[in-house]
């Protein structure tokens, strides 16, 4: 499969210099880049559903705190003032 990419001049020298200091061909940095952000951006996004949902069965089984408490906790340990 072929796409066609249209690069600043700026971010076209990036990637040839990164393949040139690999030793590989531009296409196939390109594309192991590219493939790298998208399993990167897929696991991020797995991550974050699985966090938020550990958040709402938190909720659900009682196990949270009031946000006052959580701002006392902050403050607390990170020595800031009831003021800031």
């Amino acid at each position: 499969m072929s796409i066609v990419v249209t690069l600043s001049p700026e971010l076209e020298a990036l990637l040839r210099d990164k393949a040139a200091q690999q030793g590989q061909d531009v296409s196939f940095v390109a594309a192991e880049l590219l493939a790298s952000i998208l399993e990167w951006e897929e696991q991020d996004s797995v991550e974050a559903i699985q966090g938020i949902q550990k958040g709402l069965d938190d909720f659900k089984a009682g196990r949270f705190r009031s946000f006052q408490e959580f701002t006392e906790e902050q403050s607390h340990q990170h020595n800031l003032s009831a003021d800031a």
